[in-house]
């Protein structure tokens, strides 16, 4: 057998059978501190596909971070084939800031495919294309709910696509979603590119939750190990299947308050149920925020103060009438959130 290539990347060669992290050159903050796109490339001594891994396009998703520290420090990816592209931080300087958004005040996945000379969200979707998802053959990209709301984990793919449906089953998250393409978006951007990219979603911003973390490594190991990347030693198996959903609905706040919330993220609902209730201080005034639908609780709000028009609820509603919810702690296995020696 023909040795393999090694891996080169930003000028920088991987040996196959070795990992390193690579540091991209990106940009430089206003005191001339260096800013990179920091890429740990996992080359296997054997041949097989390229996949990408990418955490916190929006700065402040950090859960995706965690996830990706875990995979690539899980016993199953030695050894391995094909070429694991692992980026935790994709978006450093909202990462440092604790935002979503990047500086020039623009939404990087909003900015894709971008360009090398345009503004600086765009320069840095181009870095990004160029550098790991063109290289790619398939991809996974780790996000949460914005900071004060909570989903659960879920996917969401394209429409008519059997290759992502098929990824989807092995991944194995409690739900899956299709979810339309957008125009500037990391997904539309790869998938015009040739690449397909699963999304996945979970936890909170600016949070760790284990169930998302656990669900997402999980997830990535099943899906490499049905792509031939990785031995199913290691791989926790899949002990439920997930639940896909057709359609879902936003419930808002139909006044401003103090909200209630009576049901959690992975609860089924029926047509009727009162989901939650907003009173003022003074317990004067209550209003309900009842839901229409039956489905199960996806995404909710972490807030007790809203405005009226706030997004409470994401409620999903299942493909089909006779599919039904399974216990969510099927879908884990028992695990520390960190290692025992990071504990104080």
């Amino acid at each position: 057998m023909a040795k393999r290539k090694p891996f080169e990347i930003a000028g920088v060669t991987v040996p196959p059978g070795t990992r390193r992290t690579v540091d991209v050159p990106v940009s430089y903050l206003s005191d001339h501190t260096p800013v990179h796109l920091s890429v740990h490339v996992v080359h296997g001594r054997k041949p097989g596909p390229v996949m990408f891994v990418s955490a916190a396009v929006h700065g402040d998703e950090v859960i995706g971070a965690e996830i990706v520290r875990r995979l690539l420090n899980a016993k199953a990816l030695t050894p391995m084939s094909g070429t694991l592209l692992a980026v935790p931080i994709v978006n450093t300087f909202g990462f440092l800031n604790h935002s979503r958004y990047l500086p020039d005040r623009r939404d990087l996945n909003r900015c894709f495919p971008g360009h090398a000379t345009g503004s600086m969200a765009s320069r840095l979707a181009h870095i990004f294309m160029t550098e790991v998802v063109r290289r790619s053959d398939l991809g996974i990209d780790l996000h949460s709910a914005a900071i004060r709301r909570t989903n659960l984990p879920q996917l969401r793919l394209t429409a008519g696509n059997s290759r992502l449906r098929d990824l989807a089953d092995v991944f194995a998250a409690p739900v899956v979603m299709t979810s339309n393409l957008r125009d500037g978006s990391l997904r539309m951007a790869a998938e015009e590119a040739g690449v397909d990219v699963l999304l996945y979603e979970g936890g909170e911003g600016l949070r760790f939750d284990e169930l998302p973390a656990q669900a997402g490594v999980a997830g990535i190991l099943r899906v490499m190990n049905h792509l031939g990347m990785i031995a199913k030693k290691g791989v926790p198996k899949k002990r439920a299947e997930p639940l896909y959903c057709s359609d879902s609905t936003w419930y808002r706040a139909p006044a401003g308050g103090l909200f209630r919330g009576y049901t959690g993220i992975g609860e089924m609902v029926e047509s009727d149920t009162v989901l939650g209730a907003i009173s003022d201080p003074f317990g004067e005034f209550e209003a309900e925020v009842v839901c229409d639908q039956a489905g199960i609780v996806i995404g909710r709000t972490n807030m007790p103060v809203v405005y009226e028009g706030d997004a409470l609820f994401h409620i999903a509603e299942p493909a089909s009438a006779e599919d039904v919810m399974p216990d969510i702690g099927l879908h884990l296995k028992t695990a520390p959130m960190f290692d025992e020696d990071e504990i104080i």
